[in-house]
């Protein structure tokens, strides 16, 4: 029996651009604020928010709002379930890279 490619273990929620983004500067920070990932992933508030949504109802993130000041701010982190997804994704990646360049 052949081994099935990895392509096909790409998770659509955590694969696609903008979320996988997201997903790794959450990781790289531990904690990240709203108006950091809208700047550094260049998007709008909105369309930010439509991904986050995702991530959130997957269980792959937690939101948090409060007020630093009187300003409100939104945090993300990663879950554990985050962490774990973004873990096997970018060992996809890899194993697709390693295939690539073997060829």
């Amino acid at each position: 029996m052949t081994e099935a490619h990895p392509v096909l273990g790409l998770d659509d929620v955590v694969h696609q651009r903008v979320r996988l983004g997201i997903l790794t500067i959450a990781h790289e920070a531990r904690r990240v604020e709203f108006s950091y990932l809208r700047t550094h992933l260049d998007l709008t508030a909105g369309n930010l928010s439509k991904h986050l949504s995702v991530l959130e109802a997957a269980g792959l993130i937690e939101v948090e709002k409060g007020y630093e000041g009187r300003r409100g701010r939104t945090w993300i982190t990663l879950t554990v379930a985050g962490t774990t997804a973004l873990t096997e994704e970018i060992g996809r990646l890899k194993q697709l890279i390693a295939r690539v360049e073997k060829t």
